[in-house]
């Protein structure tokens, strides 16, 4: 669960104040260092950070399983993550700063995973869909009491199998990718709902974990939609109640006639 404080604040209502408490969400800043090297710096939610951490770097493609971090250690204090990877990272890097709330930094594209010809074409029940949202909605308490804060699940015709909470939305995808490497739980053609707005490193974590059905409470960008198409995922907007809005591959979607 995503950590959370008290401050004092006024509310005005009618013109009429009173100064109240409201829960606000936490910002940490994290600085990474892998092999020695200064690397980034996430702006994140201070609770499990182990996954977190993990799914970052598998998302970025440094990593493919646990054996390949030999330590990995977190400063609370001065906000430092320190890494051994047993590969070094390349000489250069080409960083892309991404959208959305405390901007997240992404430094591969799965490119590769754009080839549609060895893929097995997918198929899911929008009932299923609708259970996941719901489940995830009903997971999530804190956006209602004080805003700020993003989720996201991933799940398949089993339900609900992870779930995530931070102030990035793009974090609460490495944060799955993390907790599944920990699990051991498989995400190939798994569905993924997020609370957020879907842009096109968000579709290319996605896309590196296998997921084959993207779905938002609210809309996706267009350059989103285009790698959806590209790579072979359904791509869900709006899903709300009994409603949704597809904008890409609809045929992978069944949907209960009345």
């Amino acid at each position: 669960m995503a950590e959370q404080s008290s401050r004092k604040i006024v509310r005005v209502i009618k013109g009429q104040s009173e100064q109240v408490e409201r829960k606000v969400v936490e910002e940490y800043p994290l600085r990474l260092r892998v092999n020695g090297r200064e690397l980034a710096t996430l702006v994140c939610s201070p609770h499990q950070l182990n996954f977190l951490l993990v799914g970052f770097f598998r998302l970025q493609g440094f990593i493919d399983s646990l054996d390949d971090i030999l330590s990995m250690g977190v400063c609370s204090e001065y906000g430092l993550a320190e890494l051994r990877l047993r590969t070094e990272l390349p000489e250069r890097l080409q960083p892309t700063l991404t959208s959305g709330c405390g901007s997240g930094i992404t430094y591969n594209l799965p490119q590769n995973l754009l080839d549609l010809s060895h893929r097995q074409p997918r198929s899911y029940r929008s009932e299923e869909l609708f259970g996941l949202m719901s489940s995830l909605q009903s997971l999530t308490k804190q956006y209602s009491s004080h805003g700020g804060i993003h989720s996201a699940a991933i799940g398949g015709d089993q339900g609900l199998l992870l779930h995530a909470e931070d102030l990035g939305r793009h974090n609460t995808f490495d944060r799955l990718a993390g907790e599944a490497l920990f699990k051991g739980i498989e995400l190939q053609n798994k569905m993924l709902v997020t609370s957020g707005r879907v842009s096109t490193e968000m579709v290319a974590k996605a896309a590196r974990l296998g997921i084959g059905l993207i779905a938002s409470l609210t809309s996706p960008t267009d350059k989103a939609i285009e790698l959806c198409e590209q790579a072979g995922i359904t791509l869900v907007g709006y899903l709300r109640g009994s409603s949704m809005e597809i904008y890409s591959h609809p045929q992978q979607l069944q949907f209960l006639l009345d």
